[in-house]
């Protein structure tokens, strides 16, 4: 079979493009089919962020998007007009020439239009993200772009998608609508050299620098626990545009013991050498840092937000789960973990085993008899 995904770039340091990237890989040299991989908007001679096999067919469309920004309305909507024309024509000259047997459209960027493409291809549409996230106040869309998704992007998802994946089963209930919506998980393919020992006083936390993050929340809830546990550390990784705003937020409150740390080649050296991971977002598709994590053998402790965490974590066996928005018991329950040497180490045994549910054979198993009922 040949299977082409399409998505907006891989040279992106990203939950989304790192595991597209780790399944291409593996569909080639498990199940043998011809995968292809279109990006929308990368240029030909940048570099992809994560490890790409040369079996996979990698095609940059290095469609100009965001230039229309550069210009203000009304002709910012005439230049919209010509980068979307001529999206469309070089998308759909490129998979005509393909023929592919199966399109998979990553995450909601351009979905519509993956799913009007004239072409004998079986269309899915793989949801990184809650369908709510777009329609949600901390999206920073225009009124305009979230009306267009109301009313015709989510609809002609609906009605032209031969399949909806969804992480979760709560992300399934957004799509009630879709034709056949299925949930698969994601897996983590990250090779665990050491556990941790849960014995550093080190606290982890990672995800890129954006609003549904919540690392705004995390930074008032270390501003409650760090006077009565000094001598622990918390550590952020990742990198985004809030960067500077947060830095200026422990600044401005003198908070103690709380770095914000960029990005990091190793991150499971990270992992393997903290004892706690937090998350505090607003919205989650999945969370491979929860995952990733308790691979690591790292108690979390994450808000039960819409909807990821839920479907990791298991309340009081392997972390906790914390009402989303209570930042005082979210704090009660980090300290309960600070404070309980052998709770930590029976919640890391458990992470462990709890991780396996989400092993890569086990996950591309599913995705494999996706394609087989496509046939």
């Amino acid at each position: 079979m040949k299977i082409v995904y399409i998505l907006p770039s891989l040279e992106h340091n990203g939950g989304a493009e790192r595991i597209i990237s780790d399944k291409a890989n593996y569909i080639t040299e498990h199940f043998g089919h011809s995968v292809y991989m279109i990006t929308l908007f990368q240029n030909n001679g940048s570099s992809n962020h994560y490890f790409l096999s040369n079996n996979v067919h990698q095609i940059n469309l290095g469609i100009p998007y965001h230039t229309q920004y550069n210009y203000r309305y009304p002709k910012r909507l005439w230049i919209k007009f010509h980068i979307n024309y001529n999206m469309r024509k070089q998308l759909f000259q490129t998979i005509n020439t393909i023929n592919p047997d199966i399109l998979i459209g990553v995450s909601y960027s351009k979905a519509e239009l993956i799913c009007s493409i004239p072409c004998k291809a079986k269309k899915i549409i793989e949801c990184h993200e809650p369908k709510s996230l777009i329609l949600s106040k901390i999206y920073n869309g225009s009124l305009i772009s979230k009306l267009y998704t109301k009313y015709y992007y989510y609809k002609s998802v609906e009605q032209k998608a031969d399949i909806v994946v969804t992480l979760t089963n709560e992300g399934k209930k957004e799509w009630k609508k879709a034709k056949r919506v299925e949930v698969i998980p994601n897996f983590s393919s990250m090779t665990v050299s050491k556990y941790s020992t849960c014995k550093t006083k080190k606290i982890i936390a990672a995800g890129r620098l954006r609003e549904e993050k919540g690392f705004d929340r995390l930074i008032d809830i270390w501003k409650m626990i760090s006077g009565r546990h000094p001598d622990w550390q918390l550590n952020i990784f990742g990198e985004g545009y809030l960067k500077d705003g947060l830095n200026n937020k422990i600044k401005t409150n003198n908070i103690k013991n709380i770095t914000i740390q960029g990005s990091t080649s190793n991150i499971s050296k990270e992992y393997s050498n903290s004892s706690i991971c937090v998350s505090t977002s607003y919205l989650e598709g999945f969370s491979l840092t929860l995952l990733e994590a308790m691979r690591h053998g790292v108690p979390c402790v994450a808000f039960d937000c819409p909807f990821g965490p839920r479907s990791i974590i298991r309340d009081a066996n392997c972390g906790f789960l914390v009402e989303n928005g209570d930042i005082r018991i979210f704090a009660d329950r980090l300290c309960r973990l600070i404070e309980n040497d052998e709770l930590r180490i029976q919640f890391s045994q458990n992470s462990i085993e709890r991780a396996k549910r989400f092993d890569v054979d086990i996950i591309m198993k599913q995705w494999q008899d996706i394609f087989e009922s496509l046939k």
